[in-house]
């Protein structure tokens, strides 16, 4: 046959999208044993927990419809009943399978069955098409859903959408097609059930812990790594994909019991946050950044003689704006003095009068090999050695700020909707905020800081993104 004997139709809509962290508000069932509808059930469940705007705002349901409603613990053994011996059927049915299996691993019973997801169904059914989320399918197939992000009515919907399968292709394709979805994915050790496929396909940072649950609140929760993706779902499944990875791969993998994420608008929200969370967080496994609070740039000593000629300015967090007859940035003296030695090969200048080799009287030893221009044997002026200094250490500076003021960047992520604004001025992040209407909540104040300009720098390195540039409004 076709098409499993007894299917399990089932929805749940949750506070959120992590199936451990997050707590079911609806649950909705229809049973269809040989082709035929044989039972309906759907109810609120109270959460005992608060139902954040952004979901109250999806689904409909409000803390106040649910208040009266049963707790899952008294739904029970009437879920189970109604699941025993059906195939779970479901769209991206690991993530409602989570949620279902989580809720009773809490109250202590197990759970188990059969999966079939319906998006992977509808991707063997319909290889030529892209989009596969329910929204796709209802407009796709012309499917009828009474009350969308609602528990019965997206599962009536995905009935619909089976039904339609079975009267369009024949049998053994449609068999074949339902194998496909029903095969379960390699499930990461010490992961919880859903947890995968909870994850949205949208741009965003993610947090990989080696604890399984979160520490209490006033203690930092410190992960093994923090990522970036344009979709956070294919690039974290990246991560428990391939068991033949070896080594630093590996090794995460294995320690790996929790993963968490803050979805973003956009790719440079995403850098914007990842710079300032690795930072602060200092995960084990990331690449970290040497301290930038000792970041400074070169000021030139008039008439100075003797080495060194100039002084280290601190510039972190100053205002880029008020900085006057500086030079250079550098994040510390070894990196200043390893960019000094390059300039002075490049430029024949004097290792001794840059500071960078002992002694004050007699010619240099670089004068010696013949890559000294001979500032220190009197074969030209400090002032023709100076002009030098100063051409080579403009290409490793701040360069000027290429609009008149402060600027807006927006971000639009078109599967979630999601947006965000981006306030810059001066090499600097002043803020950003979900809405185009908080603008004028973010301060004008500009702090300087070596990685967001170095951040910012390679962004607008891309001719389109200084193309999305607006002027920031006027307050």
């Amino acid at each position: 046959m076709s098409l499993p004997r007894r299917l399990a139709f089932i929805d749940v809509e949750s506070t959120g999208a992590h199936p451990v962290r997050d707590r079911i508000t609806e649950i909705a069932i229809l049973r269809v044993e040989d082709g035929v509808l044989v039972d309906r059930w759907e109810s609120l469940v109270d959460p005992q927990t608060p139902i954040p705007p952004l979901i109250r705002q999806i689904t409909g349901i409000s803390d106040e419809m649910v208040a009266g409603a049963p707790c899952f613990d008294e739904l029970a053994d009437q879920v189970q009943a109604l699941l025993a011996g059906h195939v779970f059927v479901a769209h991206n049915a690991r993530f409602d399978f989570g949620f279902i299996k989580n809720a009773f691993a809490r109250i202590g019973r197990d759970f188990d069955a059969p999966v079939l997801c319906t998006v992977k169904l509808s991707r063997a059914l319909f290889p030529e098409h892209h989009r596969h989320g329910l929204d796709a399918l209802i407009e796709r197939h012309g499917l009828h859903c009474g009350a969308r992000h609602r528990a019965m009515g997206d599962t009536e919907a995905l009935w619909q959408f089976v039904q339609l399968a079975q009267a369009r292709f024949e049998p053994e394709v449609l068999q074949h097609a339902v194998e496909r979805a029903m095969k379960a994915p390699a499930s990461p050790p010490g992961l919880p059930e859903g947890l995968l496929e909870a994850l949205p396909d949208e741009p965003g940072l993610y947090f990989l812990h080696a604890e399984a649950e979160a520490p209490p609140p006033g203690r930092i929760d410190r992960p093994l790594f923090i990522g970036r993706a344009a979709s956070l779902r294919a690039r974290v499944k990246e991560h428990f994909a391939g068991s033949t990875r070896k080594g630093k791969d590996a090794e995460l993998r294995e320690r790996t019991r929790r993963v968490e994420w803050i979805a973003t608008a956009g790719e440079l929200g995403s850098l914007l946050l990842e710079a300032e969370l690795v930072k602060r967080l200092r995960p084990p496994s990331n690449r970290l950044p040497e301290d930038g609070g000792e970041a400074f740039a070169l000021r030139l000593i008039d008439n100075r003689r003797r080495p060194p000629i100039y002084e280290r300015v601190p510039v972190a967090g100053t205002d880029p704006a008020a900085w006057a007859g500086l030079h250079g940035l550098f994040r510390n003296r070894r990196e200043a003095d390893n960019r000094l030695r390059e300039l002075a090969l490049l430029y024949r200048l004097c290792p001794r009068r840059l500071g960078l080799e002992p002694g004050t009287a007699g010619a240099c030893s670089a004068f010696q090999a013949r890559r000294c221009a001979g500032v220190c044997a009197r074969r030209e002026t400090a002032a023709e050695h100076d002009a030098r200094l100063l051409g080579g250490l403009a290409s490793l500076g701040v360069k000027p700020w290429p609009w008149p003021g402060a600027v807006v960047v927006g971000e639009r992520d078109a599967h979630s909707g999601r947006e965000a604004w981006h306030v810059l001025d001066q090499w600097c992040h002043l803020g950003s905020v979900a809405r185009r209407e908080e603008l004028p909540t973010i301060g004008r104040a500009r702090r300087f800081d070596i990685d967001t300009w170095r951040l910012l720098g390679r962004w607008f390195a891309v001719p389109a993104h200084v193309a999305a540039v607006e002027p920031l409004p006027a307050c």
